[in-house]
């Protein structure tokens, strides 16, 4: 027969388990953390990229799905009809130039719709021949939603530019994110107004880059301490 396992040995083993057992988790934390700044420096990368080439809208996302990261701050090209207008107030430029803005609904095909920024709503009777009967052609940048209310909704007006905001008001399936405009033309003929700049991006992964690198040294130290604790001890006892 083999000899009983002494209590002492079993106590050496468990001690082990729960030795190994917090190190993965620290070391676990460190890869999370790891992961982290790896996706906020790309998400920084994605938010500052801007690809010139122009791209039809439904090449790059289709209506009723979530923004795709490789179709954010792409140059899309759609056209349709517009079927609502909306005020967008407090919305801030690339300068920083906090004003309102005219933001309409876009009819896509049969069934789609996504918000096009047109402007400022100050501006919006400068093209007083526009109907909603006419087809228009768009060109701009596809943005991500805004993820923060910027006033109240109400009445022809959006708290922010997100088709969340719109969907009890129309039965068109829309696309995520909205579209500043930089182009609109009507059977080849350009209608002119001033354009809004797009607000200055940023990454929705909150903390900095340098930040989560630190955590990641700090939590592989705490796992290499608790390594060595049972070896220190060892020593002392010797």
């Amino acid at each position: 027969m083999n000899p009983p396992i002494s209590k002492n040995f079993a106590s050496r083993v468990l001690q082990g388990v729960a030795v190994l057992s917090i190190a993965a988790i620290f070391f676990s934390l460190g890869i999370w953390q790891l992961d982290r700044a790896r996706a906020l420096k790309a998400s920084l990368v994605v938010a500052t990229t801007v690809d010139k080439n122009i791209v039809p809208l439904d090449s790059i996302t289709a209506a009723r799905e979530s923004l795709p990261p490789s179709a954010m701050n792409r140059m899309v090209s759609t056209s349709g009809h517009y079927v609502a207008d909306f005020k967008a107030p407090n919305q801030s430029d690339g300068q920083g130039v906090v004003s309102d803005w005219q933001v309409s609904l876009l009819q896509v095909g049969t069934h789609s719709g996504i918000l096009v920024v047109r402007g400022l709503w100050a501006d919006r009777l400068l093209n007083p021949d526009i109907s909603q009967s006419m087809n228009i052609d768009i060109t701009g940048q596809l943005h991500a939603r805004q993820d923060s209310d910027r006033a109240e909704n109400s009445g022809g007006v959006i708290s922010r530019l997100d088709s969340a905001v719109i969907v009890g008001t129309t039965d068109l399936d829309l696309f995520d994110g909205y579209i500043l405009a930089t182009r609109e033309s009507h059977q080849g003929h350009d209608i002119a107004r001033p354009r809004t700049s797009p607000e200055k991006q940023s990454s929705r992964i909150p903390g900095f880059y340098w930040q989560h690198l630190s955590y990641v040294v700090i939590w592989w130290l705490m796992a290499g301490v608790v390594l060595y604790l049972p070896l220190y001890r060892r020593k002392v006892d010797l």
